[in-house]
């Protein structure tokens, strides 16, 4: 039998997941607690243990190596199973309290946590949760990382081992001027929208991802009019006769789609367009908590009349 080989220990792989994502010595021993010098010198003892170089140092910066990258992204992974196993070894709590950190993507956040979190608060008076809104990608590495317990995605998007929830489904409607020359259809063919008027949001936003996918538009992704990094801008636009843009279903009741210049109309292409759900790690100790918070975000949501397609939930 192999004797067992030494093993890096979780400070170690915390000091160099700081450092990675900071790039910047000082920073990273602020967020582990520790002094620089302490941070450093376990840094370098992991790097003893491995064998390797996993960080470029020079005055000005600091940077990982290949091995460096991989092995950080290797301990995210460990990282997050530490705390879900010291989580699950305390003593049980009432459902839905205490912290919980979830992100959620911005074409999402707006339109939903005002309309859900009060009935949430209402409901779980003991939970403390914090938002943090992001791109989708971003949120997942978080996810998988430990930095958040869960995210608010659109589907479909690729989870690779994370656990989802779906707890809503909508459609796109298209936001257009009020005197173009479509805005008299009650409903819209994609293959009638004008390509070289529509504004879309940037990459990394999947909202346009989704958008073009459910309309058969891919080929226009390159051809926008306009590209924003917000749907609000894009709606300012459409109301100053820029162009046209999607909205989702959930944001229809929003005071800036009540402008007397912009015109909605609903897409003709069958849907649900998107899904709306909770995503979490598969290690992760308090997943009937977030089945519950995903059956009160989809409650809350008819209650408050949000327009949407009523299919069951699918997991």
């Amino acid at each position: 039998m192999k004797p067992t080989p030494h093993l890096p220990t979780l400070r170690q792989l915390q000091y160099l997941v700081a450092v990675v994502e900071l790039k910047h010595f000082g920073k990273a021993a602020e967020r582990c607690f520790v002094s620089q010098s302490t941070l450093s010198a376990g840094i370098q003892e992991l790097e003893e243990l491995l064998g390797n170089t996993l960080l470029e140092r020079n005055k000005r910066r600091v940077m990982p190596t290949r091995i460096g990258e991989e092995i950080a992204d290797k301990a995210r992974h460990l990282l997050a199973l530490a705390v879900d196993l010291a989580e699950t070894g305390r003593p049980g709590a009432d459902p839905l309290s205490g912290r919980l950190a979830i992100g959620v993507i911005p074409t999402i956040g707006p339109f939903l946590l005002p309309k859900v979190l009060p009935d949430i608060r209402a409901a779980y008076p003991r939970l403390e949760l914090t938002l943090v809104e992001d791109q989708s990608a971003r949120l997942v590495r978080k996810v998988e990382s430990g930095d958040l317990d869960a995210a608010i995605l659109a589907f479909p998007y690729p989870l690779g081992a994370l656990h989802h929830r779906i707890f809503w489904r909508e459609n796109f409607c298209v936001a257009m001027p009020r005197a173009h020359p479509l805005a008299s259809a009650s409903r819209l063919s994609t293959r009638h929208l004008p390509g070289d008027e529509l504004l879309l949001l940037e990459e990394g936003h999947c909202l346009t991802d989704h958008a073009l996918a459910a309309c058969h538009l891919e080929g226009l992704r390159g051809h926008a009019a306009f590209k924003g990094t917000s749907l609000y801008t894009l709606l300012q636009m459409v109301a100053g006769g820029q162009g046209l843009t999607f909205v989702p279903q959930m944001a229809l009741g929003d005071t800036l789609l009540q402008s007397e210049e912009i015109r909605i109309t609903e897409l003709a292409e069958s849907g649900p367009h998107r899904e709306i759900g909770l995503v979490w790690r598969a290690s992760y100790h308090k997943t009937d908590d977030l089945g519950l918070l995903a059956e009160g975000f989809g409650e809350s949501l008819k209650r408050s009349g949000v327009p949407g397609l009523e299919n069951a939930p699918r997991h």
